[in-house]
């Protein structure tokens, strides 16, 4: 911003902008402001994208349940403290798979365990929630089973259960197994009395052997194998937002302002994602969020930016282009 100096003022700043500025800035104002501006983002695009192809032949609304860490420094952000010398923070993504935008983030210290988030949860009827073997909290499953939501998860090798019935699979698709069983465990079988399913899966592409534990007795077994490969959108979400958006270094040391710089993070990403659905764009979303980065301090108008870029795409009526952005 120092850079374009000369360039600030048609974008509504009048002075000089300092790294203490947007830190003081980031300490004062609540976080919840941002939150919210980014949840009413986050319903606008989910709708633009409810009809999104899952990849395979499903109705239901998935989710993908998974957290990443942000090392910080122990010094700097001690309300973080991770491990002995070292302080983190955890972002605890719920992710509509089908559309990949954040139906909602959580921001912890890194020292509050995954399982723990489950608890604030909402869980949806009838959705599917796609969970790593980090979140295998029995209890906690069967107040998802009573709320009359699906999990597809990771078995434990060390589980004991008794197997109460066999379906038959076709080996051809991977499906090796295909049982009912109950938990035999003196702690695990009063956490969740009710039968589960478990289904042994072959992936020949990465030779991997797959055990899944599930709610769900209706749907193929091949079917919840491939649910639960589109969990890996959300490591894909972490990777791209961590890569392109920067937020391992924060303006500001205190919770408030890691909060806001996340949930400012988390808001281009929508905000980019409804740019791309809206001007229906055949451009990734990292060559969008470029355009919008190197263009901001121009007095080029955004949009003649990205048709430039996008030569083939129809230019929009300017109405539309006035409310392209009524949110």
């Amino acid at each position: 911003m120092r850079v374009q100096q000369f360039k600030l003022y048609h974008m509504g700043i009048r002075g000089r902008v300092s790294r203490s500025t947007l830190a003081y800035a980031n300490e004062h104002r609540d976080w919840r402001i941002f939150a919210d501006f980014a949840r009413g983002l986050i319903r606008t695009a989910r709708e633009l994208y409810r009809d999104e192809p899952l990849g395979i032949e499903f109705a239901n609304t998935v989710y993908a349940f998974d957290s990443t860490t942000i090392d910080l420094c122990l010094k700097l952000f001690p309300w973080a403290q991770f491990r002995r010398h070292k302080s983190a923070v955890k972002l605890h993504t719920l992710l509509d798979v089908r559309a990949r935008i954040p139906a909602n983030v959580y921001v912890t210290g890194g020292q509050v365990h995954d399982v723990k988030v489950l608890d604030q949860l909402v869980f949806e009827p009838g959705a599917f929630y796609l969970l790593d073997r980090g979140y295998m909290d029995f209890a906690r499953l069967h107040t998802l089973t009573r709320a009359c939501a699906f999990f597809v998860t990771r078995a434990r090798v060390d589980a004991q259960f008794y197997r109460r019935h066999s379906h038959p699979v076709d080996p051809a698709t991977g499906v090796r197994s295909d049982q009912t069983i109950v938990l035999t465990g003196p702690k695990t079988s009063r956490l969740y009395p009710d039968p589960l399913r478990r289904i042994h899966y072959f992936d020949a592409e990465k030779d991997m052997r797959l055990i899944f534990l599930t709610n769900n007795f209706s749907l193929p077994a091949l079917v919840i194998a491939q649910l639960y490969r589109a969990r890996w959108r959300v490591e894909l979400f972490f990777r791209w937002i961590k890569q392109h958006l920067r937020i391992k270094a924060f303006y500001g040391t205190s919770e408030n302002a890691v909060k806001i710089q996340v949930w400012i993070a988390v808001s281009i990403y929508v905000l980019v994602a409804i740019l791309k659905k809206r001007l229906a764009l055949d451009l990734s979303l990292y060559t969008i969020l470029q355009i919008l980065s190197t263009s901001v301090f121009e007095k080029t108008p955004i949009l003649q930016g990205l048709f430039e870029v996008h030569p083939q795409t129809t230019k929009l009526d300017p109405c539309i282009q006035l409310q392209m952005f009524n949110l």
